[in-house]
């Protein structure tokens, strides 16, 4: 049996609904990537050009413009497939995780490490569909053990939430510390 029965057979292109989408963007920000190398990198006098700090990232730059470009030609010249749209709407839909995220890096210095990571946790269980007692209470005891490994035994120098003062000032130091 034969894998490819021709050249052409082996570099045929099978498009994807979003793909030009995909194509441009690629492409734009390859584009922005290379507009930034002459001002992020620099040319050190007296060393020779392999040992250049801006010889790695430029070849890695020109490859990423010069592919895109393909990539986005090769989008243009292909048959146009219907669902675009439908395509980047989903794509769009994973934003709402993004979201979530910053919103859970605000609440961080206000409620605290543990509360927020718990909360997190559950919340995340619930939206994901997992909305019985028992995910949800895994979920908090899942935001509660991160928490405690990070801050108690990584020691990970996070800052305290401002609800941490109002506790009792024994708690309180132990919670500053510790969750």
């Amino acid at each position: 049996m034969m894998i490819a029965k021709t050249l052409q057979d082996m570099f045929r292109r099978y498009r994807r609904p979003g793909d030009i989408v995909f194509a441009t963007f690629f492409f734009a920000f390859a584009l922005f990537l290379l507009s930034k190398l002459g001002t992020e990198t620099q040319a050190v006098k007296r060393t020779k050009w392999f040992a250049q700090p801006a010889l790695w990232p430029t070849v890695a730059i020109w490859g990423m413009v010069i592919f895109s470009g393909f990539h986005l030609l090769g989008s243009f010249l292909s048959p146009r497939i219907p669902g675009r749209w439908r395509e980047l709407a989903f794509w769009l839909n994973s934003l709402e995780y993004v979201i979530y995220f910053l919103i859970y890096v605000v609440a961080v210095p206000w409620l605290g490490y543990l509360p927020s990571t718990m909360l997190f946790a559950a919340l995340l269980a619930v939206r994901t569909g997992f909305q019985t007692p028992g995910a949800i209470s895994i979920a908090l005891a899942f935001g509660a053990v991160v928490a405690v490994v990070f801050r108690a035994l990584l020691q990970v120098n996070i800052p305290a939430g401002r609800m941490y003062e109002y506790l009792p000032d024994s708690v309180r130091v132990f919670a500053l510390t510790y969750l």
